[in-house]
């Protein structure tokens, strides 16, 4: 059976254009109102336990597809390759980050199982068209993210702590920031702290684990995202023989729309 030619649109020509290196950095606003995900590949072994890791732990871990043969993610992004449409992977190896690069074919294995898990990148459209600023793309820069000192949910081997990204808003719009992300579960939804940040255990804003420092203005309350690098600290715990995940920041894109997704929630 012959299959149809793909409808070229945002969230495809991203990924052909991050497949031929055109772009290697981080995904914020790329394709924006298409759901972005993190990816965590794992040995068929151990895939069922981190899969029950993150449904134990939703809020950093929405699942999003598991792609458990082969290297399409056939039912959000028809046509793609997660060997090489994110812009940046890294490997592990023991548990260890050992290497980094664009393209992870040479990395891949028969046995391999995908997982995608959503990222707060897709609700950053709405809050933009609500007026709000979104710090890190007004400076061009990565999201800044942070390791807490919050466990999640362990299971089997996999456990650790809970990473968040931040994103400073006006103090006056944190109730509505909040109902908008709260609109977006498979994005990590709603923040998980707002305000003091030695509250989660982070004790310097201005450094964070993974990303880049963004400025705080007057009048600015930081607010906090369960983050989808969470998982690549319970892969250094778990300590599997191999794994591949996304850089941080630097996401692959689906097809599946962000605003659908919230408009079914805000049915329910």
């Amino acid at each position: 059976m012959t299959r149809e030619p793909l409808r070229v649109g945002p969230a495809r020509r991203a990924r052909l254009a991050i497949r031929a290196s055109q772009h290697t950095g981080p995904t914020a606003h790329l394709a924006p109102g298409c759901v972005q995900a993190n990816l965590v590949v794992l040995p068929r072994a151990v895939a069922s336990d981190f899969v029950t890791f993150a449904a134990r732990n939703p809020k950093p871990c929405p699942i999003v597809e598991v792609v458990e043969q082969g290297t399409e993610a056939v039912c959000s992004a028809p046509g793609s390759d997660l060997r090489t449409d994110v812009p940046r992977y890294r490997l592990f190896v023991d548990g260890n980050h050992t290497d980094s690069a664009t393209d992870a074919t040479s990395w891949w294995r028969d046995d391999l199982v995908s997982v995608l898990l959503g990222c707060s990148f897709s609700f950053e459209a709405a809050l933009l068209r609500a007026g709000l600023p979104v710090r890190h793309v007004e400076q061009g820069c990565n999201v800044p993210m942070y390791i807490t000192d919050r466990p999640c949910e362990p299971a089997g081997n996999f456990a650790g702590p809970l990473v968040v990204s931040m994103r400073p808003m006006p103090t006056g719009s944190v109730g509505q920031v909040r109902r908008i992300t709260d609109a977006y579960p498979s994005a990590h939804g709603g923040p998980v702290h707002v305000g003091d940040p030695a509250d989660l255990g982070i004790e310097d804003l201005h450094a964070p684990d993974f990303g880049d420092p963004v400025d705080i203005h007057d009048g600015e309350v930081p607010m906090f995202w369960a983050c989808g690098v969470t998982p690549q600290l319970a892969i250094a715990y778990a300590r599997p023989e191999m794994a591949i995940t996304h850089e941080p920041g630097h996401m692959f894109i689906t097809d599946l729309p962000a605003e659908a997704s919230a408009q079914e929630t805000a049915q329910l």
